[in-house]
């Protein structure tokens, strides 16, 4: 993705889930693509988009 950025918060408990995530993150992206676990995030999160914004 050229020129964008994101923010996520996630709370004090979550930490040791948040950080063995960042740690997996390549073996994890073979299994499920990118695109596919940031829209599932925004839906989560019931964040409204237009995916022709996204990529």
């Amino acid at each position: 993705m050229a020129g964008g950025l994101w923010a996520f918060t996630f709370a004090a408990p979550d930490l040791e889930a948040v950080r063995a995530y960042v740690l997996n993150q390549e073996e994890h992206h073979r299994v499920k693509a990118f695109q596919e676990e940031y829209m599932a995030m925004l839906k989560r999160g019931m964040v409204a988009y237009e995916e022709r914004f996204l990529w």
